[in-house]
């Protein structure tokens, strides 16, 4: 399974497991069994520290479990863990082994210190760029705390599990057999939500930082851009963030990033948060903003924060970015994570031979069709407008797909479903005022972006669309506060457009500093 490159990669990496560890196997007699059997034949050969059997009994087949020798496994991977999964593997078998694993003092110290028993069961796509995130900190979990244990489920191996469950989302995750959450989760929110008592110890510590410089609201490529050009001028900085990256972790292809051909939204998000962390930036993540109280140009404004906590600051850039924007038709909430989905790249694998649409000709919109034409059995893309306004190349690409139908001047007015999981939509024709119904079993949604900055109304000047009004330097209607990016009435909402911004709104920001110690 494994070519000779990855082969010589993966020895180097088990060379750095300090202690005996078992590959334990549950397999049945089909060709994904044998598959995984002859992947763990192959790791156990690239190290004397690993053994393979196969004298498992778990309830789901294929599937393996890891575990280090003598010991109750607590980790296990039901499926064959390539493509975005494989990381997740190879860091099972080096924490699993002993290697020490990269996560805050603090927050493992947390971990260790949760009691009861916790077995998580994470539903994924092997496509899905957010799914290795919630299975690798659920597997650290495992590791570090004998009362946690994991189990990644491949969706796409296991669709009667999926269909009886009612999965039309991943990742998905189980706690002792109950529904526990959907959706990218990253280690510290899965230990606040089951250990509220670490939540309150973290909201204590950030209410007792002292005033900031700048303070910066947002993770994303303008609030990453924004805390280096502050930190470089030697400043007291700090970002606080719901998730660092923002929405660039939700984007899969990139390939307009000037000097780079070619990456992926979850990649450039690390390389902008290592480059942050370089720098002396406090970062706060996973928090979110609920309140501004601006200092009036010559007091500390105020961030008041969901987890109760509160940020005084100087001066504030508000960078919060923008989320996918929903259709707002009846049904569309009542079947969200039912047939309702915002990711095709993450969702899209468990349509598979199903009937999906696709809502929005726009570049979006037209990608997402083009991927999930390869994966399902018919894609329906329907456009407001009277054409489709993705770029020419990739209108070409999806007209010679045989299975894309598109619909262009049709309003989508409604999401129905039999009351567990979507059955169709229905539209209107612009030109014609006819009503029609598409059968089909997904929706994806893809119409645009909604700017983030429902907590500042009353505060700052809004534009009619809800985004921050700024002038030629970032600068907002209310003094020491500025803004950047994709919640700003900037036009075109771009990775390296925000960037821009956010250095921009720094070196403003940084000048009003200057500005004001002279006053």
């Amino acid at each position: 399974m494994l070519d000779a490159n990855i082969k010589t990669q993966l020895k180097a990496y088990l060379e750095k497991i300090r202690q005996p560890i078992e590959l334990v196997a549950s397999l049945d007699d089909s060709a994904k069994g044998r598959e995984m059997w002859a992947l763990l034949l192959e790791i156990a050969e690239l190290s004397d520290k690993v053994s393979a059997r196969q004298d498992g009994e778990a309830s789901r087949k294929p599937s393996f479990a890891i575990g280090r020798a003598g010991e109750q496994p607590r980790i296990s991977f039901a499926g064959i863990p390539m493509g975005h999964e494989f990381t997740s593997l190879i860091l099972a078998l080096l924490q699993v082994g002993g290697h020490p694993p990269k996560a805050e003092a603090a927050t493992m110290d947390d971990i260790r210190a949760i009691a009861g028993e916790f077995h998580f069961e994470t539903f994924i796509s092997l496509s899905c760029h957010n799914c290795p995130d919630v299975v690798q900190a659920l597997n650290l979990m495992a590791v570090l705390n004998p009362g946690i244990s994991h189990q990644m489920i491949d969706g796409a191996l296991f669709q009667d599990e999926v269909t009886r469950r009612q999965i039309m989302g991943v990742p998905t995750v189980y706690l002792n057999g109950e529904h526990f959450g959907q959706g990218r989760m990253l280690l510290e929110e899965i230990v606040g939500r089951i250990d509220t008592g670490a939540r309150q110890r973290e909201a204590e510590k950030i209410s007792a930082r002292e005033p900031f410089d700048v303070l910066i609201v947002g993770g994303g490529p303008a609030g990453a851009a924004a805390a280096i050009y502050a930190a470089r001028k030697g400043i007291r900085t700090g970002v606080v963030s719901e998730r660092f990256g923002g929405q660039v972790l939700d984007t899969l292809a990139i390939e307009n990033f000037i000097s780079v051909s070619q990456t992926d939204g979850p990649k450039l998000a690390a390389g902008l948060e290592q480059h942050v962390r370089e720098y002396e930036v406090d970062v706060m993540d996973l928090q979110r903003a609920e309140v501004l109280l601006p200092g009036g140009g010559t007091g500390l404004s105020e961030v008041r924060l969901a987890s109760g906590a509160t940020l005084r600051s100087k001066t504030v850039i508000i960078a919060t970015g923008a989320r996918w924007r929903e259709m707002n038709v009846p049904g569309e909430n009542e079947y969200r994570g039912h047939g309702v989905a915002y990711c095709p790249h993450c969702d899209g694998p468990l349509f598979k031979g199903k009937r999906v649409a696709v809502i929005g000709g726009g570049n979006s919109g037209v990608e997402a069709a083009i991927d999930l034409a390869g994966v399902v059995a018919h894609v329906t893309l329907l456009e407001f407008d009277n054409q489709l306004r993705a770029d020419a190349v990739l209108q070409k690409k999806l007209f010679s797909l045989a299975n894309v139908q598109v619909i262009t001047s049709a309003l989508t007015t409604e999401v129905t479903g039999d009351g567990k999981r979507v059955n169709g939509l229905v539209y209107t024709d612009r030109r014609s005022g006819e009503a029609n119904r598409v059968e089909l079993e997904g929706i994806f949604v893809q119409i645009g972006l909604l700017p983030n900055t429902e907590w500042l109304a009353g505060t700052v000047a809004l534009s009619a669309r809800g985004e921050i009004e700024i002038n030629p330097r970032g600068e907002t209607s209310v003094p020491g506060v500025f803004a950047a990016g994709d919640v700003t009435t900037v036009p075109f909402k771009q990775i390296v457009i925000a960037l821009g911004e956010g250095a921009k709104a720094s070196l403003s920001a940084f000048d009003y500093l200057i500005r004001q110690s002279v006053a």
